[in-house]
C-alpha cells in the first residue's frame, strides 16, 4: 500500500549522507501498473528508492508487484499525491524530462548532463526527477515548474522510449555521476531555496508589480509566466532570493509611505 504525502515523516525531508537517498523519482498520472513496477525495478538497480506517484491513473495491483520483482519494497513505500506542487515543495532542484520542446525556454540537459547536475547538488539538496504520462509525456504546465529540462538523445526518427526505459536511463546516469563524485574533492555548494519558497517569491513579486501598476489585473498577459521562466533559469540561491524579497519589501514600504 502506497503512502500519501500527509503520512510522510519529517525524516524523509532531512538530507542523508547517501546522496541517492535525497533523490526522488516522480511519475505523473501513470496509467499502467506494470510500468510503475518496472520503474521500481529500474530504480533499485541504480540505488534509488524514493518513488512518488502524482495523481496515478491506476492502482498498484499484482502486475505492478510482479514487474517490480525484488523491488517491491519501493512500491510499498511509494508516496502518492494529488499535485506535483505537493511533491516538489521542499526540493531545491527539479529536473523535468521530456522529448518535446513544449515551448519552454528552460536550460536543456541531456540525461548524462542531468545526472552530473543532480550528483553535484544531491549532497546538499532534495532533488526531484519528473516523468509524465506514458501517452503524452510531461505537460508544459508541469515542465515550467522545473529548473532544467532533461532529455535522452536518441534516434530522431523514433526517439520515444517507454516509461521504464526512460527512468532506467536517467537513474543510470545519476548513479554513474554520483559514484564519480564520491572520489572528487568537495567544493562549497550554493544553498538553493525550496520550491515552496520560490512560489512565495512569485506571489510577492506579482503582488508588488500589481500594486505599482506594472501588471494590470484585467490584462495581465504572460508577464508572470515569463518572469517565472526567467527566475527558474537564473536559479537564485537562498541569499539572492532573500535580497530579491528585501527589494520587494522596500518597494512596498516606499509605496505605502507615498500613499
Amino acid at each position: 500500500m502506497s503512502q500519501s504525502t500527509s503520512d510522510q515523516t519529517n525524516t524523509l525531508n532531512v538530507l542523508i549522507d547517501n546522496p541517492l537517498d535525497n533523490i526522488r523519482i516522480v511519475l505523473i498520472n501513470t496509467q499502467f501498473p506494470g510500468n510503475i513496477g518496472a520503474v521500481a525495478r529500474a530504480m533499485k538497480n541504480m540505488g534509488l528508492s524514493r518513488l512518488y506517484l502524482v495523481n496515478p491513473g491506476c492502482s498498484l495491483d499484482k502486475e505492478a508487484f510482479i514487474r517490480a520483482t525484488s523491488a517491491t519494497n519501493i512500491l510499498e513505500n511509494a508516496i502518492t499525491a494529488d499535485t506535483l506542487d505537493e511533491v516538489i515543495a521542499d526540493c531545491q532542484l527539479v529536473v523535468g524530462t521530456s522529448t518535446r520542446e513544449r515551448g519552454m525556454s528552460l536550460p536543456v540537459l541531456t540525461a548524462r548532463e542531468s545526472g552530473e547536475q543532480i550528483a553535484a547538488e544531491a549532497n546538499n539538496a532534495q532533488v526531484a526527477v519528473i516523468f509524465g504520462q506514458e501517452s503524452c509525456g510531461l505537460s508544459g504546465e508541469d515542465l515550467k515548474k522545473c529548473n532544467f529540462h532533461g532529455y535522452i538523445p536518441a534516434n530522431p526518427d523514433y526517439s520515444s522510449l517507454n516509461l521504464a526505459a526512460a527512468v532506467q536511463t536517467f537513474c543510470y546516469e545519476i548513479f554513474q555521476a554520483t559514484e564519480a563524485a564520491r572520489t572528487e574533492p568537495k567544493n562549497d555548494a550554493y544553498e538553493y531555496p525550496e520550491m515552496k519558497d520560490m512560489e512565495y517569491f512569485y506571489q510577492h513579486l506579482e503582488g508588488v508589480l500589481t500594486d505599482v501598476g506594472f501588471i494590470i489585473p484585467k490584462h495581465p498577459g504572460q508577464m508572470m509566466e515569463r518572469l517565472r521562466r526567467l527566475f527558474n533559469r537564473a536559479r537564485p540561491d537562498q541569499k539572492e532570493l532573500n535580497i530579491l524579497r528585501g527589494i520587494l519589501s522596500a518597494i512596498e514600504k516606499n509605496s505605502n509611505n507615498k500613499s
